[in-house]
């Protein structure tokens, strides 16, 4: 049972819907740690293989942290992996998907950054506005949006606090895709099935590689690195099966070992 958020399974796909609206879905610390077991039980789980999370109601995705709960007085509990349990989330290697449905401000940008696609709505925007209200977007913002758009495009944003909406993000490059509000969660599921399509294993390689090689230094350092889930890869019966199936021009049954 859940308290901030739905959790739904759909066959192989996970779809969590943080589950605040009467605060466009902003977080404070026991939905963070509630959203952190969600996750770890997502990881654990070899059923599950691709995860969506979204927001409640037609306005939000999250508005980031609860300043209201904060400015109440309340109690601050820890969350070691990080804001809507993933900002921190530094191993997790299946496949994470953002359905933005609104704002996503502060720390719900950051969760959105922390996925590995985002689909938007076309009345999504967002923002870090954290040096509007003295603070700084601590929870991997201020690293990841560099990364994935650039040094210089990234500051006009975190410097001023703008907001962008959802094309400007398509534009910038953070977005991977633009759809008609009422088809943001559905989009969603459309590129999470294309996923589920591709053998897991592989999947999980291919993420494994592409954000651990980011961490080295040049190309060669990042091709010669070892990776777990590539060796995991290499010896799964998939393997073997997306052969056959290739030679039998029949679909793969993948099993996920």
């Amino acid at each position: 049972m859940t308290e901030f958020c739905r959790v739904e399974r759909e066959g192989r796909l996970l779809v969590v819907t943080l589950n605040r609206p009467e605060r466009a879905n902003a977080l404070h610390p026991p939905a963070n740690v509630e959203l952190g077991r969600v996750f770890d039980e997502f990881e654990a789980d070899p059923d599950l293989w691709v995860a969506i999370v979204t927001g409640a109601g037609d306005e939000a995705f999250c508005a980031g942290n609860d300043l209201k709960y904060v400015a109440a007085g309340g109690a601050l509990e820890p969350f070691p992996k990080g804001f809507g349990g993933l900002t921190s989330r530094w191993d997790c290697v299946k496949p994470l998907i953002a359905a933005v449905n609104g704002v996503a401000l502060g720390g719900g940008f950051e969760i959105a950054l922390a996925c590995d696609l985002v689909i938007a709505s076309e009345r999504a925007s967002f923002a870090l506005p954290e040096p509007r209200v003295g603070i700084a977007a601590l929870m991997g913002g201020v690293h990841r949006l560099p990364r994935q758009i650039g040094l210089k495009r990234a500051m006009g944003l975190m410097l001023t606090g703008r907001r962008v909406d959802a094309r400007e993000g398509e534009r910038l490059g953070f977005v991977n895709e633009v759809v008609d509000h009422e088809q943001c969660l559905d989009a969603a599921r459309r590129w999470a099935q294309t996923i589920l399509d591709c053998a897991p294993l592989s999947v999980r390689a291919t993420k494994q590689a592409a954000m651990q090689g980011l961490e080295e230094p040049g190309l060669r350092r990042a091709v010669e690195r070892h990776y777990e889930e590539v060796g995991r890869m290499f010896r799964s019966a998939d393997l073997l099966e997306g052969a056959r199936a290739f030679a039998e021009r029949r679909k793969p049954a993948w099993k996920g070992c």
